[in-house]
């Protein structure tokens, strides 16, 4: 989810990522804040230079596999494998979880307005038009605090292309009301500056041909009501298999568990090193540096998500192939997607809009980063990554992420650096994620946070959930109670992908 610039890293400050790697810096220079002695080691042990040779690895598995690493490809394949054998190589339960999903891969999106080309992303799942498109006159839908999502928005759109503003509901519902009105297409534009990436949910859900525009290019469009307009949007898709690794440490309580995640699938279109190798990448070189039997008081969990690009949909089985007493073994999750975007920004899940729990987690991380001096802002729980199924059921979750699409504000690059006005990373679900793709110095001080969160939880989750180590039964029964109430009252996440937005 991060918003990129490509940026390279000066010498100097590749250095001082090489001499973080090698766990030289003592922890008095790097301003380690009071915590536990695992998190303290983690953090010196985990290095840039570790996680890199990870990310060469993922480059080669794409360009030997159509500059992929897709789910269900040879790239992901190999990349799976590669995680897999190490972590069982060092000692942990490794299992593979294969799982079916609906492949998709755009084959063309086009949008044309008097004669000109506006650039439009196909949303994940969409009706595929003819070759050449479909034309229709324009039918701008009237704007309202959520607009496109009644029947009676859509007073006159039959045989048109609605054009309609995001917000209100998912992109799902505002297509298929627009398809129960008569619409043959529809185009969603943006409610804040930057691309618009969407999806539908699943190809269940597609009525129409729909895909998203900018907030500008939308605007511009909605002064041209009833111009014709041809849009060609077309989508290959295929029933598939693939597969999630999950990999435990045989030491700490089963009842427990705290458990991390990051997606290793990327986009058709490119090979996905910063989204999500980025990730992946760090929590193999946390779970090899941490080992299979460390001296913990909870065991640790490590889930490699695939076909998450296709709607979270690893994520989601695994959580739902849980029993309910296999949930509440769950103490936390921690979530990583986008970790290096090249115009990076610091970003942590808002907590207080999760369950109980999620708040410390938030406090965990920016505490722990505002030792290192970067200020870290809030992002919401929008659905857009694999902690959707977590949060779901009540689980407690956070995380870290440096942006995607978004652009990055003049206030954020002035706190930050970087450059104003342009996306966080801009090759996001582009062909050019490649290993040029990544700030390593942003990638550096998450791999601390994810190491440093990583060794407090694993000696206590009191914090998050009230129970010093020991204390099992009366945890379980309380956290019972908890998320029985929770599972009434929380509707379950949109189904979108890290980067993709579903409303």
């Amino acid at each position: 989810m991060s918003h990129n610039r490509r940026r390279f890293v000066a010498p100097v400050a590749l250095a001082a990522c090489a001499t973080l790697a090698l766990g030289a810096t003592p922890a008095a220079a790097t301003g380690e804040p009071d915590g536990p002695a695992l998190a303290k080691q983690l953090v010196k042990k985990v290095g840039v230079a570790g996680i890199n040779r990870h990310l060469v690895a993922f480059q080669r598995f794409a360009d030997t596999s159509n500059g992929t690493r897709a789910a269900s490809t040879e790239g992901h394949k190999k990349s799976a494998e590669y995680i897999a054998t190490k972590l069982e190589a060092a000692g942990y339960d490794v299992t593979r979880q294969e799982f079916p999903f609906t492949y998709s891969e755009t084959l063309a999106e086009k949008l044309t307005v008097a004669g000109g080309d506006v650039p439009v992303i196909a949303m994940e799942y969409t009706k595929s038009t003819p070759v050449g498109g479909i034309t229709a006159p324009l039918a701008v839908v009237p704007v309202s605090a959520a607009t496109g999502c009644a029947a009676t928005d859509y007073a006159d759109v039959t045989g048109k292309i609605a054009l309609i503003k995001r917000g209100g509901c998912s992109f799902a519902q505002k297509q298929q009301s627009a398809a129960a009105a008569g619409a043959i297409g529809a185009i969603v534009y943006n409610n804040e500056a930057g691309a618009l990436n969407g999806t539908l949910g699943g190809p269940e859900n597609a009525k129409i041909p729909t895909g998203g525009v900018t907030q500008a290019a939308g605007e511009a469009l909605a002064k041209q009501g009833g111009v014709p307009v041809t849009l060609e949007l077309r989508a290959f898709q295929e029933a598939r298999t693939s597969y999630n690794v999950v990999a435990e440490t045989k030491t700490g309580r089963k009842d427990n568990v705290v458990m991390l995640g990051a997606h290793l699938d990327s986009v058709p279109a490119g090979p996905g090193i910063n989204d999500n190798g980025t990730g992946s990448a760090t929590l193999l070189e946390t779970a090899l540096q941490l080992g299979s039997k460390p001296k913990v008081n909870n065991a640790v969990r490590f889930g490699f998500w695939s076909a998450e690009e296709f709607g979270l949909v690893g994520s989601k089985y695994y959580v739902g192939s849980l029993s309910f007493e296999q949930q509440l073994d769950l103490a936390l999750y921690l979530n990583f997607d986008m970790i290096g975007s090249p115009n990076s920004g610091y970003f942590a899940y808002d907590g207080t809009a999760g369950p109980y729990g999620s708040a410390q987690i938030e406090k965990t991380f920016v505490d722990y980063l505002a030792t290192k001096d970067v200020s870290v802002e809030k992002t919401e729980f929008n659905g857009r990554s694999d902690y959707g199924g977590f949060i779901a059921v009540g689980i407690p979750a956070g995380g870290l992420d440096t942006g995607a699409e978004g652009l990055k504000t003049a206030a954020q690059a002035a706190k930050w650096g970087g450059t104003a006005g342009v996306a966080y990373d801009h090759c996001y679900h582009k062909a050019c994620d490649n290993l040029g793709n990544v700030d390593r110095v942003a990638l550096d001080r998450n791999a601390d946070g994810v190491a440093w969160a990583l060794g407090v939880y694993a000696t206590s989750t009191e914090t998050v959930n009230g129970v010093a180590p020991g204390k099992a039964a009366k945890a379980k029964a309380q956290r019972a109670a908890e998320r029985g109430a929770q599972r009434h009252s929380m509707a379950p996440a949109g189904t979108m992908d890290p980067h993709h937005t579903a409303a």
